[in-house]
């Protein structure tokens, strides 16, 4: 009789589909946050497999900036159809119209900030009691911090200090009127694992993760892509170069790198070899040293 051996991925991968089923199983209107980032991807392919043959039973909410990559928003749009799922769209644009936030100026003006409100207001609108979102452990400090169900009070705002034990991988999801809770299917996952795991289950992923030529300035240590939403500084100057992206949020603040990795197998050994984390290029994690957890203790991602 033949053997059958897990290794690593697949022991991630049970995991994760055992706290989406949780999620599931204790949460009466669960959604899954969805921004057509590698992660968020991976959490719905895990999504799918974990509900198979049954459709994926919670809806997709993706918080929309106005500033984004329009590769992401079509892979976003093109991913739900073929899903066959419904997305909520909560409108930072909206909010700012409402008068619900300020938008920022000047030459490092972000929308990112502004989520936060946008995200609250929408989970609010429509009764959502959990969040499911993609953030890792290995991405930033403040994430390190992360349960699986990472409880919000009725604020929406987030205690490190103030978390459920996870003890044997017992969750516990209860929570009075008015709180909600994020969940963190692949927290234990890193940027190796994710990338290894896309190239084994060929998942399609945005081009924006494959190296090609792109119009970029230089702008706070990183290369930013030229759009639209953004002006020159003197001094700036546009370049086309090779670039790729290590994580996707508003096109004003991501930054790329340099890269001739141009396929899977050439990502997954640039990554085995980069020794700066990967949300080193995003400018709104540099605005201070605890940038990241302020914006999570108010109700961000």
């Amino acid at each position: 009789m033949k053997k059958y051996y897990l290794n690593y991925l697949d022991e991630l991968e049970s995991e994760a589909i055992y706290i989406l089923r949780e999620v599931w199983a204790q949460f009466r209107n669960p959604v899954l946050l969805f921004s057509g980032g590698k992660d968020s991807i991976l959490v719905a392919h895990l999504a799918k497999k974990a509900f198979y043959p049954s459709t994926i039973p919670f809806q997709f909410l993706h918080v929309d900036t106005g500033h984004n990559f329009p590769e992401a928003i079509k892979f976003r749009d093109d991913l739900v159809h073929k899903f066959g799922v419904q997305l909520i769209i909560g409108s930072v644009q909206k909010s700012i119209d409402d008068g619900r936030v300020v938008e920022e100026r000047g030459k490092n003006a972000t929308r990112n900030v502004l989520q936060t409100t946008t995200l609250l207001d929408t989970i609010e609108e429509y009764k959502i009691d959990c969040a499911i979102g993609g953030g890792r452990r290995d991405e930033e400090k403040a994430r390190a911090k992360e349960r699986f169900f990472s409880h919000r009070d009725d604020f929406g705002q987030w205690d490190p200090k103030n978390q459920r034990p996870e003890l044997w991988n017992i969750l516990n999801g209860k929570h009075s009127g008015g709180e909600h809770f994020r969940a963190f299917p692949i927290s234990n996952w890193t940027e190796m694992d994710v990338w290894n795991y896309i190239k084994r289950e060929k998942i399609d992923i945005p081009s924006l993760y494959i190296a090609h030529q792109r119009d970029m300035i230089w702008r706070n240590n990183s290369w930013i892509p030229f759009s639209k939403f953004m002006k020159l500084n003197e001094g700036e100057e546009i370049k086309n170069l090779k670039i790729r992206f290590r994580t996707l949020g508003d096109i004003t603040i991501t930054g790329g790198i340099e890269s001739e990795a141009d396929t899977l197998e050439k990502i997954v050994a640039e990554v085995a070899a980069i020794k700066q984390t990967e949300r080193g290029n995003r400018s709104d994690d540099k605005r201070s040293e605890t940038a990241m957890e302020d914006r999570k203790r108010e109700g961000y991602f």
